[in-house]
Order: structure tokens, then sequence, then C-alpha cells
């Protein structure tokens, strides 16, 4: 009896091995399309593998995203939000918003999508040299603050007529996200999307390997014309974003601090983290902890990682003697 039945599975199982290798000889013969364009005022480049090039539903898909948080867009939900006009938030501004809110509190205000007005501010104070006066950030500290915003239905409701609202530091990673959706949703299996810098990876690359991304060396190159990478890190099933002002510097006491406004002061933070490159499970939540650390600085970063499993990130950072070094969560293994 027991013959029997291996005979008749031995036919079964020939089917299944044949089946599998025509399926594994279909995807290696299956090309890998590159798309490349314009979007969020950047540059995308995204790399799949499938029969069929599927850009225009890419770019339509990314437009929904730009119609929704654009601030350069006077149509756009964010917009009309931000001029007090009546609007009912979409379903993709919903998920960004509740994802904001979730971080400002995981992060005690470190990410404020309310902050705009005050980077600003102090942008322009940098560029002429002249620093805002304490009355003018007072000022300001009265429309900055994540709590002072809510989500009532699908409506939002400012404390301050006043307050913007700007998603630039988690819609590209968003983006990113959706694009992931909607290649998953078409059955592509390995692909990389990158918008800004924001990368959403799936399965291998093109030489069937894992995907590998460089993080940026931070260097005094303001043309940017040297590009160095201070690491390349293995990154397949899982988003990476990195946030950190690559050639915006000042120097104090002969170290280096980058031009991040802390949300709560409204000042510059004085710390030595020069880059946080963030991988989580998607491209927003890595988006805004990036964001979040360049504010927090290294150890507040490191505590809040503590707790955070889910996330993993490579730190850049000036040391005591001003010399650049770097950290990283175990298991995040740069690649050799």
């Amino acid at each position: 009896m027991k013959n029997k039945k291996l005979y008749w599975q031995i036919p079964f199982l020939l089917v299944l091995l044949i089946g599998s290798i025509i399926i594994v000889r279909c995807q290696h013969d299956m090309p890998y399309q590159h798309n490349t364009g314009f979007i969020f005022g950047t540059v995308y480049h995204i790399t799949y593998q499938n029969d069929e090039d599927l850009q225009p539903e890419i770019d339509a898909e990314l437009k929904r995203v730009n119609q929704t948080f654009s601030t350069f867009e006077p149509s756009s939900v964010i917009s009309l939000i931000n001029q007090n006009k009546p609007v009912k938030v979409n379903e993709m501004f919903d998920e960004v918003f509740t994802l904001a809110q979730q971080v400002s509190k995981e992060t005690n205000g470190a990410f404020d999508i309310t902050v705009a007005p005050m980077v600003n501010m102090w942008g322009f104070g940098f560029k002429t040299g002249v620093h805002p006066s304490k009355e003018k950030i007072d000022s300001l500290r009265q429309i900055v603050g994540f709590n002072k915003v809510k989500l009532v239905g699908n409506t939002i409701r400012k404390q301050n007529p006043r307050i913007m609202l700007d998603c630039s530091a988690i819609a590209k990673g968003y983006g990113s996200d959706c694009v992931a959706r909607l290649l998953e949703r078409r059955g592509v299996k390995n692909f990389m999307i990158e918008i800004g810098g924001e990368i959403v990876t799936k399965g291998n690359s093109e030489k069937r390997l894992p995907w590998h991304i460089g993080v940026t060396k931070p260097t005094d190159d303001s043309v940017n014309v040297n590009q160095e990478y201070e690491a390349v890190l293995n990154v397949t099933d899982r988003a990476m974003a990195t946030s950190g002002n690559y050639r915006n510097f000042y120097y104090k006491g002969g170290k280096k601090y980058a031009h991040t406004i802390d949300p709560k002061t409204g000042y510059p933070v004085q710390h030595s983290l020069l880059s946080a490159t963030v991988l989580a499970k998607n491209c927003a939540t890595a988006d805004a902890y990036a964001t979040s650390f360049m504010v927090m600085g290294i150890e507040k970063a490191k505590q809040l990682l503590d707790h955070h499993p889910e996330l993993m990130a490579y730190f850049i950072y000036s040391d005591s003697k001003g010399k650049m070094q770097v950290w990283y969560s175990k298991g995040l293994s740069p690649a050799q």
C-alpha cells in the first residue's frame, strides 16, 4: 500500500517540479523596466521586473499624491486646508496625517508637520546672516505644534487659522510606498523605488542579488559634485529614508552642526548628528523618523530605537574632536 501511495505521488511531484522550473525561467527571462521622472520637486528612479512598462500608471499615482500634499499646487488638499477653505480630506491625507501625529507623539514633538513657517524664517536668517528676533520666534511658536491640529471625521480642525501644514518630511516616503503598492497590485515581485532619496525595495535586483543602497557621506561640497558614499547597506523587502543637511553646516567650537530647527523651542538644535538613515517596513515611517532623529540628536534617537525594534538606523555624527564617526543598529550590517 505504501508503494502504491508513493507511485501515485511521483507524477504529482514531477508536475510540481516542472511547473516551478518554468516559473523560475519565466521570471529569469522577464525584463527589468527603468523609469525616471520628476515629482515633488525632485527626480525619481524606479526599477522593476515586468513585461510591461507601467510608467503611465506610476505617474498617475504620483500625481494623486502630489495633488494631495503639494503646497505649490493651489488646489491641492493641503493648500486648501492652509487657505482655511472647506475641504474633505481623502484617504491619502487621512493615512499620512494619522501617521504623522503618531510619530509626533512618539518623538515628543520632534516631528511636526506645522513647523514649516519656523524653518522658513530661520532659512532666510542663515542666508542673510541676520537671525530672527526672539519676538518673531515667540510669535511663530503660537502657530507651531502638532497638538494644535486634529482630524475630526474627514475635516482638519486648527486651533489658529494661521497654522500651516507641510508634509514635505513624510510625503516623498509616502509616495514611494504608493508606487510599491501599485507594483505589488500588478504582481511585480522585484523592484526598487527611489524618490528624492526615499527608497522601497522588494525581491532582487537585476543582478539577481539583494538590493544594495548607498548612504551619502556628509561633506562641505556645496555644489554636490563629489557624492561619496559612507556605506552601502543591504536593503531588501524594506524601506529606507535619510535625513541630513549634507551641505548645509555651521561651525561652533570647531564642530559641525546641521541647520535643523527644533519645533518646540523654535531655535536650531546643537548636537553632533549630521545624517540619520532609517530602515522601516514602509517609507513614510522611515522618512518621518529620519527627520525626527535629526532634531533629537543621536543619544535620544538611540533611546527611542531601544523601544522600537521594528526600526533600524545608521547615523553619521561628529565626535568630540570634530571627526566624523558612524553608529548603526545591531543587525544592520553594511555590505562588504
